[in-house]
């Protein structure tokens, strides 16, 4: 999944409406009961606190000849780059896949993806 899954799942929550994930049933692991176990990587954390460009005149110029990667948060900063989140199963409404689209029963907290 995409990193912001799980903040856009409580919104959806929060206002009543259906959140539902597009994935390919590769990425589907049905020997995993719930997203607890799984490694979340992590990232470099200079993407997040560093970014490249061309520099600016105080005229607004451009000049795309001065490439330069510049800081944007203070020296030492600390920062969690992850990879990917986990979105609880319980935030979902139903998965897309090449294969269709899997929802839950009412008032159940599974999917039957056997059909997959």
């Amino acid at each position: 999944m995409q990193i912001g899954t799980y903040q856009l799942a409580i919104s959806a929550q929060y206002h009543g409406i259906p959140f539902l994930v597009a994935a390919p049933t590769t990425s589907i692991d049905l020997n995993t009961p719930s997203g607890e176990n799984i490694r979340i990587e992590e990232r470099p954390h200079h993407e997040l606190v560093t970014v490249r460009g061309p520099v600016v005149s105080k005229e607004m110029e451009i000049n795309v000849e001065d490439i330069r990667t510049v800081s944007i948060a203070a020296d030492g900063i600390g920062v969690w780059n992850a990879s990917f989140d986990v979105t609880p199963a319980s935030l979902i409404t139903g998965i897309i896949t090449e294969k269709g689209v899997f929802e839950k029963k009412e008032r159940k907290t599974e999917y039957d993806l056997s059909k997959q």
